[in-house]
């Protein structure tokens, strides 16, 4: 089985492989040179995995390129495939996340805050109305890194529901394949509002959902870590034994319930892993209990960052983990975070990592 891992940093798409069980790992040339490539979406519903990676250049804005055979070409429209329609006055300034929606259909969340549906395999997009016309839109603030929607789960059964999430705005949620919307942020805390427990306006990092339970979300905030049981009816603190609330990446396991990582970091105004040394957290009992996973990283005193789409999870058996840091380094676990090897070393800042087999 040949591994792919697709790395987007902030001067271009590396993509590497493995064909030895994820131990070794060769790194391609560059594509999309000088152009940051923030979000990576992989689409498996078809035949063969299709690559697609949001593609922010400096001079022609964004866009989203697509690739049938791994990467080696990419098909790029001549006009932006992500665009707000006229009467809205608001322009797509960057494309978050890229995620696909069953046979046909993609997703993808913008800066500003906006989710986009294509049904054509992401060659064109139409904006979700009505998260877009929500009443809540005016009020929702940018976080230090913008406001913009960068979470967006599907439901694995039941493509009429929707979770997303966006800094600042907190977790929204739609029943009816996104006509209407509604907040579900109650337990998640934002201490630096003058009602640290509102309806919305929480600075979320990153949800995940349980590989078992849909109805099972874990959450990275700005301080904080959530798991809910109900969809997003509720949510309580599932921290106790990181070492830090602070931090970007939520992952959950493809396949084992329960099984989620994190990679913690020590406050919004110090932004380096705790103790300075990297380390990567999992728990295997949905958050109740956490431990570190260090081995094969590097010592300390380390400082680089790890943000909130640059770390995800395989589905092989044992699953495979990743993550890049601001640093340009990407590392790789063929099983599942007991141990780590350098993938690459010396890139621009990683801002996306995806994994699939080939």
């Amino acid at each position: 089985m040949t591994t792919l891992l697709a790395i987007g940093t902030q001067k271009g798409l590396f993509l590497a492989t493995s064909d030895d069980d994820r131990r070794t790992w060769q790194v391609g040339p560059v594509h999309f040179s000088g152009t940051a490539i923030y979000t990576i979406g992989v689409d498996t519903s078809g035949p063969r995995p299709r690559l697609l990676a949001a593609v922010d250049n400096s001079h022609f804005g964004p866009s989203i390129a697509v690739s049938e055979d791994f990467g080696q070409t990419w098909e790029e429209p001549d006009s932006a495939p992500v665009a707000f329609p006229a009467d809205t006055g608001a322009s797509v300034e960057r494309i978050w996340q890229i995620v696909p929606g069953g046979p046909g259909v993609i997703y993808a969340g913008s800066q500003p805050s906006a989710l986009f549906r294509s049904t054509d395999g992401g060659r064109s997009f139409a904006l979700v109305r009505g998260l877009w016309d929500h009443p809540h839109r005016p009020e929702w603030g940018a976080g230090f890194g913008g406001q913009a929607v960068h979470t967006i789960l599907p439901h694995p059964a039941d493509p009429s529901s929707l979770v997303v999430a966006m800094s600042t705005g907190g977790v929204y949620r739609s029943s009816d394949g996104g006509d209407s919307w509604a907040p579900a942020n109650k337990g998640i805390k934002a201490y630096f509002m003058p009602d640290p427990w509102p309806e919305f306006g929480q600075c979320v990092h990153r949800v995940a959902r349980d590989a078992d339970d849909p109805r099972r979300l874990y959450a990275q905030n700005h301080h904080g870590v959530y798991r809910s049981s109900d969809g997003g009816d509720s949510w309580q603190s599932i921290a106790g034994t990181l070492p830090s609330d602070f931090g970007f990446p939520m992952v959950a396991h493809p396949s084992r319930p329960g099984v989620i990582w994190n990679f913690p970091l020590t406050a919004d105004s110090q932004r380096h892993p705790t103790e300075l040394r990297c380390r990567v957290f999992r728990s295997t009992d949905a958050g109740d209990k956490w431990e570190e996973q260090s081995n094969g990283l590097p010592g300390g005193p380390y400082y680089p960052v790890v943000l909130r789409d640059a770390m995800c999870a395989d589905d092989g058996t044992p699953a495979g983990v990743y993550f890049g840091t601001r640093a340009g380094e990407v590392f790789a676990s063929g099983d599942e975070g007991d141990s780590w090897t350098t993938v690459a070393a010396h890139l621009p800042d990683v801002l996306s990592v995806r994994a699939v087999s080939i």
